[in-house]
C-alpha cells in the first residue's frame, strides 16, 4: 500500500468512528446540530471528490462519477439525510481504495516483468535522507542514487560523475559517462559513483512511467467491451442525471394535481436513490481492470500483453501457427548421434573435433562443443577449409577430410547418406570412409509439452511453417506431435501459407522469433514473439512477447485471455443486471440509500475482487 493509499485508509477510519460514534447521539430538534456535526466526517472523507468534481467542471467534463456523487450526496444534505450523505461517500472512497490497490498490483506485476520500474527514491528532505515511493517525488528536489540502483525520476546531475547503464530503455549495452549537467533518465542503472539528481519531471511524467503507461494502457489498444464501456459511461452518467430530474418532476407533479401525495421531500429523496444506484463506477471501473488484471498476471509468468484488444482476440485462437528454428528449436546446432564405419564413437568424435578445432562454424562449434575433451592442437600439421564443402587437415602425417557427401565423392570415398534427417558431417582417412556424425538444431526441452498444453486449452489446430529442408522439418513436427508441416518456405511465402488458416471463422496466431518472421507476425490475428533471444523487428511487430522464449507459455496466455474476457463478461452482466433491479425499486420507492450504496459501491467492490482474478494463472490440468 502506497502512501498515498494509506492517507485514504486512515480518512476511511476516522470517517466511520465518526459517523457510528454520532449514530447514537439523539438529535431531537437541533437538526442544525446534526447538520454541522455530520458535515465534518463529509468533509474528512469527500473534500477531494468535492474538489475534483468542481475542478472537472471547469473544463467542462460535467457528466462523470465525481459529478454523481457530489449531487447526490448535497440533495441528501438537502432534505435532511445528514447520516445518508455521508455514508454514501464513505463508501465511494472505499470502493475507490479497493481499486487503486488493485490496480497497484497488476502494475507492480508488469514492472517486475520490465526489471525498469524503481522500488523507490532516497529524497534530501530538511536536511536529511528519506526514501520514498517514486511517485512521491515532486518536481525539483534533489534525489540521491547509489551505485547499482536505478534512477527512479528524470533529472539532471547536480553532483557527482558516473557510469550508467540505459540497455532497459535503449537496448544499447554499452555504458554512458555522465558529469554534471548532464540528462539521466528513470529506469537506468547507475553503475560507479554516488550522484545527486534534481528531479526534472515528477514520476508519473518520467520516462520509465512512460514505457509502463504505454504497455499499459494505450488507448489505441483497447479492447473493444472496453471501448463499449468507455462510450456506454460518456452518455449513460448524463442520461441518469436527467432521469433522476425526470422521476423528481414526476412525483412533483402527481403530488401537485392531487394523485398521489409523494411530498417534496420524497421525490427528492428517489431521485437522489436512483443517482447514487446509476453511478457507472462498477462497470467503468471493473472492465478495464480486469484486462489489466489480466495483462499484470500474464506478465508474472513472463508474457507481455501489449494491449487488452489483443487479450481479447488471443481467447478466440482457434489455431497456432510456429516457426521452427528459435521457436520450437533452440537455434542452435547439437550433436545427435555418431555413426562410425571403422573407429567407435569416441575415436571419430575426436578427429573431427581436432580436424574443426579452429573453426567458428556453428556446426564445427556443435562438434567441439560434444566432445568434451581436451584438443591437443600440436598434431595437426595443416588445415585447409574447401569452400562449400568442407576442411581437409594433416594430422601427424595423415591426411583427414571432414564435410558434406560433395566432398566424399570428391575424393572418391565409399560413403553413404545417413537414414536420420539432419545436417551430416563425413569424415574419412585418405578415401577411406570412416563415418559421419549427425547434427540437428535442438527441440526445446518443452516444446512437446507445449504443442499437448495446446491442444488441452482449446486449439484444435497447431501447425510449423519452416524454411528447413522437409526431411529436417517434418522430423521435428513429428517429434513434437504437430497437426501439419510445411517447410522450405521463404518469408513471402510463409505469408502466403499464413492466408490459407486465415478467415472469419478461424483465429490464428503465429509464433516466431526471427527478422524474417516480422511479416507473418503482421499479418497473423495475433502475433506472438519470442522475446529472450528474438530480433527486435520480430518483437516490435508482435502484439504478444514471450519473455523468456518458452513455448509452454502461449498456452498459459490464451488461459488467461480466456479467463479475463469470462470474467469481463460476469462484470458486465452482474453490474448492469443489480443496478437496472435496484434503479427500478428506487424508482417507485421500495428501496433507500441504504440498498442503493450497496447497489452502487457494494457491486463495485464485488466486481473489483472478481477482476482481481484475472491476475492469478488458470490451472491447465
Amino acid at each position: 500500500m502506497t502512501k498515498k493509499q494509506k492517507k485514504i485508509l486512515t480518512r476511511i477510519i476516522i470517517a466511520a468512528v465518526l459517523l457510528v460514534a454520532f449514530h447514537f447521539i439523539p438529535w431531537g430538534d437541533y437538526w442544525y446540530f446534526e447538520l454541522i456535526v455530520y458535515a465534518v466526517p463529509y468533509l474528512v472523507i469527500g473534500y477531494d471528490i468535492l474538489i475534483g468534481a468542481f475542478k472537472n467542471i471547469l473544463r467542462g467534463q460535467v457528466f462523470d462519477e465525481k459529478f454523481l456523487m457530489v449531487i447526490a450526496t448535497i440533495g441528501a444534505f438537502v432534505i435532511g439525510e445528514y447520516p445518508e450523505a455521508s455514508a454514501v461517500m464513505l463508501f465511494y472512497q472505499v470502493g475507490e481504495l479497493f481499486q487503486a490497490i488493485a490496480v497497484g498490483r497488476s502494475r507492480k506485476s508488469i514492472s517486475d516483468l520490465m526489471d525498469i520500474c524503481p522500488d523507490f527514491a532516497v529524497v534530501i528532505r530538511d536536511g536529511s535522507e528519506e526514501e520514498v515511493d517514486p511517485s512521491e517525488v515532486e518536481l525539483g528536489e534533489i534525489v540521491i542514487v547509489k551505485p547499482g540502483e536505478k534512477i527512479p525520476i528524470d533529472g539532471v546531475i547536480v553532483e557527482g560523475t558516473t557510469s550508467i547503464n540505459s540497455a532497459a530503455l535503449t537496448g544499447e549495452s554499452l555504458p554512458y559517462d555522465k558529469t554534471v549537467g548532464e540528462d539521466v533518465f528513470s529506469g537506468s542503472i547507475n553503475l560507479t559513483s554516488v550522484i545527486k539528481v534534481k528531479t526534472t519531471s515528477v514520476y508519473e511524467d518520467s520516462t520509465v512511467a512512460k514505457i509502463l503507461e504505454l504497455v499499459e494502457n494505450s488507448t489505441d489498444n483497447k479492447a473493444s467491451s472496453e471501448q463499449f464501456i468507455t462510450k456506454f459511461a460518456r452518455y449513460y452518467t448524463p442520461a441518469v442525471v436527467f432521469s433522476a430530474i425526470g422521476i423528481v418532476a414526476v412525483c412533483l407533479l402527481l403530488t401537485v394535481f392531487g394523485v398521489y401525495d409523494f411530498g417534496i421531500r420524497n421525490s427528492i429523496y428517489r431521485g437522489l436513490v436512483f443517482l447514487v444506484v446509476s453511478c457507472p463506477c462498477a462497470l467503468v471501473v471493473s472492465v478495464p481492470l480486469s484486462f489489466f488484471g489480466g495483462i499484470g498476471g500474464a506478465s508474472r509468468q513472463g508474457i507481455l500483453v501489449k494491449g487488452s484488444n489483443y487479450l481479447e482476440t488471443l481467447a478466440k485462437i482457434d489455431t497456432v501457427v510456429l516457426d521452427k528454428t528459435g521457436t520450437i528449436t533452440k537455434g542452435s546446432f547439437a550433436v545427435e548421434d555418431i555413426h562410425p564405419n571403422v573407429l567407435n564413437k569416441d575415436e571419430l568424435l575426436e578427429i573431427a573435433a581436432l580436424v574443426e578445432s579452429n573453426s567458428t562454424h556453428p556446426v564445427a562449434e556443435s562438434i567441439i562443443k560434444a566432445y568434451k575433451g581436451d584438443i591437443d592442437k600440436s598434431s595437426l600439421q595443416s588445415v585447409e577449409e574447401i569452400a562449400g564443402k568442407g576442411i581437409k587437415a594433416v594430422v601427424d602425417g595423415k591426411t583427414y577430410y571432414v564435410g558434406n557427401g560433395k566432398l566424399m565423392e570428391e575424393i572418391s570415398a565409399d560413403y553413404h547418406e545417413c537414414h536420420i534427417p539432419g545436417t551430416i558431417i563425413h569424415i574419412s582417412l585418405d578415401d577411406q570412409y570412416l563415418g559421419h556424425i549427425v547434427i540437428n538444431d535442438e527441440v526445446k526441452p518443452d516444446s512437446k509439452d507445449a504443442i499437448r498444453a495446446l491442444k488441452k486449452v482449446g486449439v484444435k489446430k497447431v501447425v510449423m511453417l519452416s524454411g528447413d529442408n522437409k526431411a529436417v522439418a517434418q522430423k521435428v513436427a513429428n517429434d513434437v506431435g504437430l497437426d501439419e508441416c510445411h517447410a522450405e518456405l521463404l518469408p513471402s511465402m510463409k505469408v502466403d501459407e499464413l492466408d490459407k488458416f486465415l478467415g472469419p471463422d478461424h483465429k490464428v496466431a503465429f509464433v516466431g522469433d526471427g527478422i524474417n518472421d516480422a511479416p507473418v507476425l503482421i499479418k497473423a490475428d495475433i502475433g506472438i514473439a519470442m522475446g529472450a533471444l528474438g530480433s527486435d523487428a520480430a518483437i516490435e511487430a508482435s502484439d504478444i512477447v514471450l519473455m523468456d522464449d518458452k513455448l509452454s507459455k502461449i498456452s498459459v496466455a490464451i488461459a488467461v485471455a480466456r479467463k479475463t474476457m469470462r470474467i469481463v463478461k460476469q462484470n458486465i452482466i452482474l453490474s448492469i443486471a443489480v443496478k437496472v433491479a435496484i434503479m427500478i425499486l428506487g424508482a417507485i420507492g421500495l428501496v433507500g440509500m441504504r440498498v442503493a450504496i450497496f447497489g452502487d459501491v457494494g457491486i463495485l467492490v464485488i466486481a473489483i475482487i472478481n477482476a482481481v482474478r484475472t491476475m492469478r494463472i488458470p490451472s491447465q490440468k
